[in-house]
Formats: C-alpha cells, sequence, structure tokens
C-alpha cells in the first residue's frame, strides 16, 4: 500500500473517532427532545459561528466551486458572492425567527409557520421543501466523498464502497447525537474547510507563479478571446474574462446555446437567489431555534462569512480554478502554448469536479501526510452540510408529521428514536439514489437550493409582513416550487414522460430556476392575499409583528437610516451582483490589453474583489448599525418551553 494511502487512512480514522465521540456525547445530554432536535436551545457563540458557517459552505464550496470557476471562468466566478447573499438571508430572518421560537417554544419551522397562518397546508409543504433539499443535498455530498476517495487512493476504495463507509460514520454521529454533535463537529469542519482552501490555493499559485505569474497567464488568455469553452462574448471579450450581457432572451439550455457563456448578470442574480436558499431552507431556522441568544448571527454574517469566507473564495478558489487552465487542465491552451506546467491531466475538462483531488494528489510523492491532511478536510467539508440537513429533517419527520398527526401524546423518547429513525431514512434514500441513478440525483441536486429560496415570502411574512394571508403564502410557496421543477431539466424530463414538450428548455432567457420560482412565488401570493384578507386572521399575525416590533423595532433616531439601508442593499445587488455588474468588464482594463488594466489583474476580477468588500459593509450597516442582527432591547419573555408538551388534536391550530 502507497505511503498516501496509509497516511489517507490515519486521519481519516482520527477524525471519525472525534465524530462518533462527539455523537455519544451529544446522546448522553439529550434528555428531552429539545434538547436533541435543537440541543435544547443552548448552543453558544461559537459554536453557532463555526458550525453555522461550515453548514453554509459545504463540500461543492470545497470541490464544486473552483471546478465550474474553472470550466466557465470569471464570469462563474461571479457566484462566490455568495459567500455574503447566504448570510443575507440570515440578516432578514434569523434574529426574528430566534425570537418568535423563544417565546412561543417552536422546534421547527412547520411548527412556527402552522402557528402563524393557523393552518397545516405550509407545515406540510415545509415538510415537502426539508426532504426535496435534504435527500438530493444529501446525495450529492455522499456521493462526492466517494468519489474523493475513489481519486486519491488510486481506485483501491470504488466510489460507491467508499460513499457507503464514510456514510455509515455520519448516520452514526448524526443519529446519536442530534444537533447538538452536528454542531460540535461543525466547528471543528469549519475550520478544516477553510484551511483546506487555503491550501490548495497556495498550491495553485505555487505552481502558476504566484499572483504575479497567473495574472501574466490571464493576460495571455485575454489576447485569445476564441479561446475556452464558451469562446468569444457578443463583445469580443474571451468569455472567461467576462460576462456575456445583462440577459439573453433567446437562451435557454436545451433550446439554444447563450452566446459567450451562461452567466449573464440576470443569471448571476437569479443564481444568486438560489443560493440564497440555504439559510432560508428550514434547517436553518432551526438552527435559530438551537441559540442560547442572536449574539453569534452578526459575527456570524459578517466576518466568518462575509469577510473570512469570501476572502478565501476571491482569492484562493479562484486561483484553484482559473490557475489549472495553465497547469495542463485545459487542451485548447495547452494547444496554443499557453501552459506553465502540465502536472494536470487534461481530461479534467470532461469532469471539473475532479481539478480538487488532482491537485491534492501533486504534493503525494513530497508530502503524503499533507495530502492525508487535505483529503480529510474534503471530507469534512462534504459532510458538514449533509449532517445538518439529515439532523434537521429527521426532526421535523417527526415533530411535525408523526407527532402532529399520529401521535400527538408522544413522549420524548419516543420523539427521540423517531428522530434518529428519521434520519437514517433520509441518508438510506440519499445513498440509493446516489448509487443507482446518479442522473436522477444530478437533476434532483439541481432543485435543492431553489426550493430552499421559495421560503423567503413565508418567511417574509413571519418576520416582517403581516398583510400576507394563509392562502396566499401557501399557494405561492406552491406555485414556486411548480416553477422551480418545470425550468429544471427534472421537470422537462417529467413532461418528456408523458409526451409534453416544453418549448423554453432549462433557465430560459439565462434567469435561473430560482428566479422563476419566486416570480410564481411573489406573484400567486399577492394576488391571493388581495383576495383572502380576513380581519381575525389579521389580528392574530398582528399579535406576532406587534411582539416583534416591540422587542427588535428600531429607535426613532435609527429609523431615518431605513431609506439608506434600501438604497444600499439594492445598489449592491444590481451592480455587485445583478445586471449592472457587466460594467466589471472593461472599467479597469480592456480584458485584451493587460496594459490598460488598473490594478494588474482583470477588470472582472477586480470589480469582483471591489464589491465583496462593499458587500462587507453592506452586511456591517444592517447587521450592527440597523440592528438585523444584534439582542433585541428587550428580554424576551417565554411563553411556552416547547410546544411539543402541549397536546393537541390535528385539527386545531397549532400555537394556539
Amino acid at each position: 500500500m502507497e505511503t498516501k494511502v496509509i497516511w489517507l487512512f490515519v486521519f481519516v480514522i482520527l477524525y471519525w473517532a472525534y465524530c462518533i465521540s462527539m455523537g455519544i456525547k451529544g446522546a448522553r445530554s439529550a434528555r428531552t427532545a429539545s434538547d436533541y432536535f435543537i440541543a435544547g436551545r443552548r448552543l453558544s457563540m461559537w459554536v453557532f459561528i463555526l458550525a453555522a458557517t461550515a453548514t453554509s459552505f459545504s463540500g461543492w464550496t470545497f470541490m464544486g466551486h473552483p471546478g465550474l470557476i474553472y470550466r466557465d471562468g470569471f464570469q462563474y466566478a461571479y457566484a462566490s458572492f455568495y459567500a455574503i447573499t447566504i448570510p443575507f438571508t440570515g440578516v432578514m430572518f434569523l434574529k426574528r425567527q430566534w425570537m418568535i421560537g423563544k417565546r412561543y417554544g417552536y422546534v421547527t419551522p412547520g411548527e412556527m409557520l402552522s402557528a402563524y397562518f393557523r393552518g397545516d397546508a405550509i407545515r406540510i409543504l415545509t415538510v415537502i421543501v426539508a426532504l426535496l433539499f435534504s435527500i438530493p443535498y444529501l446525495g450529492l455530498q455522499l456521493g462526492a466523498s466517494g468519489y474523493l476517495f475513489n481519486v486519491l487512493t488510486d481506485d483501491l476504495v470504488s466510489q460507491d464502497f467508499g460513499m457507503w463507509l464514510l456514510s455509515i460514520v455520519v448516520l452514526v454521529y448524526v443519529a446519536s447525537g442530534g444537533l447538538r454533535a452536528v454542531a460540535y463537529v461543525d466547528t471543528v469542519q469549519c475550520v478544516m474547510l477553510a484551511a483546506g482552501i487555503v491550501i490548495i490555493g497556495f498550491i495553485a499559485y505555487s505552481y502558476t507563479g504566484g499572483f504575479g505569474g497567473l495574472n501574466e497567464s490571464l493576460a495571455l488568455l485575454g489576447q485569445n478571446p476564441e479561446l475556452g469553452r464558451w469562446g468569444a462574448t457578443p463583445d469580443g471579450h474571451n468569455a472567461y474574462l467576462a460576462i456575456p450581457g445583462v440577459i439573453q432572451f433567446t437562451a435557454g439550455l436545451g433550446v439554444e446555446t447563450p452566446t459567450g457563456g451562461l452567466w449573464t448578470g440576470i443569471m448571476v442574480l437569479t443564481y444568486m437567489f438560489a443560493l440564497m436558499g440555504i439559510q432560508s431552507a428550514p434547517a436553518f431556522t432551526m438552527w435559530a431555534f438551537g441559540n442560547t441568544d442572536p449574539r453569534p448571527f452578526a459575527p456570524q454574517q459578517v466576518w466568518a462569512s462575509s469577510f473570512a469566507i469570501g476572502f478565501i473564495l476571491f482569492f484562493f478558489t479562484a486561483a484553484q480554478g482559473m490557475g489549472a487552465h495553465f497547469l495542463g487542465a485545459n487542451p485548447a491552451v495547452n494547444e496554443a502554448g499557453l501552459t506553465d506546467a502540465t502536472i494536470l491531466p487534461a481530461d479534467i475538462a470532461q469532469n471539473p469536479d475532479s481539478i480538487v483531488p488532482n491537485y491534492i494528489n501533486l504534493i503525494a510523492d513530497a508530502a503524503p501526510w499533507l495530502m492525508g491532511i487535505l483529503a480529510v478536510c474534503a471530507l469534512a467539508a462534504m459532510q458538514s452540510t449533509g449532517a445538518a440537513y439529515m439532523s434537521t429533517a429527521g426532526s421535523m419527520l417527526t415533530r411535525d408529521l408523526y407527532k402532529r398527526y399520529l401521535k400527538p401524546g408522544a413522549g420524548h423518547a419516543e420523539q427521540k428514536l423517531l428522530g434518529r429513525m428519521g434520519v437514517a431514512f433520509i441518508v438510506i434514500a440519499a445513498l440509493l439514489v446516489a448509487t443507482f441513478s446518479r442522473d436522477a440525483l444530478v437533476l434532483l441536486g439541481g432543485l435543492a437550493v431553489a426550493f430552499g429560496f421559495q421560503m423567503w415570502p413565508s418567511l417574509a411574512s413571519v418576520c416582517w409582513f403581516p398583510w400576507i394571508t394563509r392562502q396566499g403564502a401557501t399557494l405561492g410557496l406552491a406555485a414556486g416550487l411548480l416553477a422551480v421543477i418545470f425550468t429544471e431539466s427534472f421537470g422537462i424530463n417529467i413532461a418528456g414522460v408523458f409526451g409534453i414538450e416544453l418549448p423554453w428548455g432549462r433557465w430560459p432567457w439565462t434567469i435561473h430556476s430560482a428566479g422563476w420560482g419566486i416570480i410564481f412565488n411573489v406573484g400567486v401570493l399577492l394576488i391571493v392575499s388581495a383576495v383572502t384578507q380576513n380581519q381575525n386572521e389579521y389580528k392574530h399575525r398582528m399579535e406576532y409583528h406587534n411582539f416583534l416590533h416591540e422587542h427588535a423595532g428600531l429607535s426613532d433616531e435609527k429609523r431615518k437610516f431605513i431609506p439608506l439601508a434600501w438604497i444600499v442593499t439594492l445598489a449592491w445587488l444590481f451592480f455587485g451582483i445583478g445586471p449592472g455588474a457587466v460594467i466589471g468588464n472593461t472599467i479597469f482594463g480592456v480584458p485584451s490589453d493587460a496594459s490598460t488594466w488598473t490594478f494588474g489583474i482583470p477588470s472582472i476580477w477586480a470589480w469582483q474583489i471591489l464589491f465583496w468588500l462593499l458587500g462587507v459593509g453592506m452586511m456591517w450597516f444592517l447587521a450592527y448599525f440597523m440592528e438585523m442582527s444584534k439582542v433585541p432591547r428587550k428580554e424576551v419573555e417565554v411563553l411556552v418551553e416547547d410546544i411539543g408538551d402541549i397536546v393537541q388534536q390535528p385539527t386545531q391550530g397549532a400555537g394556539r
């Protein structure tokens, strides 16, 4: 057995030992259902900061993101702004959800929404969203972990065997310890995720001649506008170094390939909508409920995510993706003689996800111990998000289905047992799909985050807008989910089974399915809410909003800054990740002429770094100055410790 494989298994075993020990510790401390499902509402500040960051930025960040930057260039690198847009969702909702959960004793988002709207349809839809998010998303993460082991062990461990073996460990510690075990393992996983990306970034820089050497190679790439996957943009720039415009009305994958690349300004914006779905997905509501207080929210959103992860993505992940073109991974660049070295295999072009394992393999001979550490960092990154969604989805199956409809009087021990069974069900379902139908898994995975984003209007109702009615939120959510399905390959294929040919293809007009979903979601919500207003229901919803206003409302001296907050946020969305981002193609220099580059780097990269810094400033302004993530001014009075302890009939309004 090779030395690198020995080191790999040594570090994996040590990592497994830590995970299982946390599972055992969590199981011993989980005396009640609330302890198991939401860590007894006692997550500490630093545990949440690190755990929530690890959950937000998963193995896809570690493995998939560099590959897509390699495949599509800097036009896709705008996706790195999810370091800001994911926690932006948290700024909007986490503090207020925590306050409501603390006051009324909610454990799951289904309980909160059902009580707020006084209806169970939205509870069922929320569980459906949780399952449709968790199973494919977890399957993708577990499949990627098996693939990583397959590559790093030189086929000694098959992908399927590695996937099932690694999944057993995750299942053991998540099912036994609940959310507390997930949180404590995630703290270590967060550090490993960040450290691994930085180290692999340094590997990329070292082989491309450092930061300056990489930019010299990018300058040569810019002089060849037709070189690359997408060729030239409509403006004649190399598509690796420019976005192809604001929108393309004739474009839709399956109908017509976009000219100069997929990532138009509108596509970037709506794709960011999809990634906002990570913290609006039901799992993050339960993360909010699990905290002792809101103190961790602002530092996690501003400093851990927006600043630290943003810095890592814009400098180190970008280097991994773009540097691969000059290290042998791009056949067209190789033929043009622009490579710095030919140390990465050219077949990466057929499988961009293999780029990170191949970077790790570069140091296998010189530092096999470091290769083992990086492999475990990648493994930890892939398990961090999956573990959280396993735990929370299992909890929702128990609380929102079993306890609500089958056995309202279920005790704490029974709920914990059913929660563990729910976790096992989700893991097995994800593994079966990943093993026997990889194509279906990829199609379903494309739906996951877009589904999560469809929770935005419902959460906005609970946290901000009392005029949204139960009927409006429920039918809007249903319409949004359907719009997502039928603007993704999954829905198009389903329609084809019934002989129906949908003419628009995937992502029509370069608008992501999350964008189409929210258009239909909000459209239906507005119309239905307008015609279903009810004074008694409105009065009930205002009980929540009066409480929020009393405890979290801004002082008169700060209310005058609300218009400024709107302007800053909308301007950043428009110019940073929206239609206005097209300005960034050339404002700091022409992509084909490095002598015009103001900062010595391509204009698009400089624009992204500038708006990353502005985005951090925006997040600080909202989270701290506008107090959207600070501790409430008044202490929250607890009315119910755990709503589940109140035995209700399924026909009654939850939480009343």
